[in-house]
């Protein structure tokens, strides 16, 4: 047991769209990703995501809108709903996530973009 810093984890890898686990609790995982531009339209038929910005802006479309997510922010998404995570003007924006360890990074979709390992640093 030891505080984790994320500055420190976040500055550890480069790689967008790239999701690394840094923590486990019960059967949900934190994990650290840093995005830019557009992802993949996908759901999760059996989990809920949470999103909380930690630097920049994040767009969190959804079929009828767009959500627009702040640093300081969360959002959850619940388990089924379509949606696509995006930045705008090239930002990159630092995310950190809550989900399940069974949610897969992309739903049933398989994109280019789907990771299916996330490092543990």
């Amino acid at each position: 047991m030891k505080a984790i810093n994320l500055k420190q984890k976040h500055a550890a890898f480069s790689k967008l769209w790239h999701p690394h686990q840094i923590a486990q609790v019960d059967d949900m995982q934190v994990i650290l990703a840093k995005i830019q531009g557009e992802f993949v339209w996908h759901s999760h038929e059996n989990e809920d995501e949470l999103f909380q910005v930690l630097k920049g802006t994040l767009f969190m479309q959804f079929r009828d809108r767009t959500e627009i997510v702040k640093e300081g922010e969360i959002i959850v998404v619940p388990r089924g709903v379509e949606h696509n995570p995006s930045t705008k003007d090239n930002e990159e924006v630092h995310l950190l996530l809550f989900e399940k360890l069974t949610t897969a990074h992309t739903g049933n979709v398989q994109h280019a973009m789907t990771q299916t390992e996330y490092p543990i640093i």
